[in-house]
């Protein structure tokens, strides 16, 4: 995918093996753009804003005490996290701050190859 930014500059991973496998775990494999990307009222994905945060489309369960995440934050760029941190993240399911994350989201873990490729890849659509 070539997502063009607010400047007009166009970013996407077209001759870079690392950002291609990396588009490809987003997209297709950890389906990022579902809870990240905001929606329209028909509940189609705002491509314009790609992976700039979005209200969580999923319901919290019904039923107990569940620590449930309303908003997905903007991971376009993956601001406040270093490479490392982001790797951490999608391999051992630590965010930055040392905690677990609060579902919906996964608990990613990916092989070390995959979360730097996602991370690259994320860290690209600055």
């Amino acid at each position: 995918m070539v997502v063009t930014q607010a400047d007009g500059a166009e970013r996407g991973s077209a001759g870079n093996p690392q950002l291609q496998r990396g588009e490809y775990l987003v997209d297709h494999v950890s389906m990022c753009v579902e809870c990240h990307t905001p929606r329209d009222e028909e509940g189609r994905l705002l491509k314009n804003e790609y992976l700039k945060g979005a209200p969580v489309p999923v319901k919290p369960p019904a039923y107990g005490k569940t620590k449930w995440a309303l908003k997905a934050p903007n991971i376009a760029g993956l601001p406040g996290y270093s490479e490392e941190e982001g790797v951490r993240l999608l391999t051992d399911g630590i965010s930055r701050d040392g905690r677990l994350l609060d579902p919906p989201m996964p608990q990613f873990r990916l092989n070390r190859e995959d979360a730097k490729a996602v991370v690259s890849y994320l860290k690209s659509l600055k």
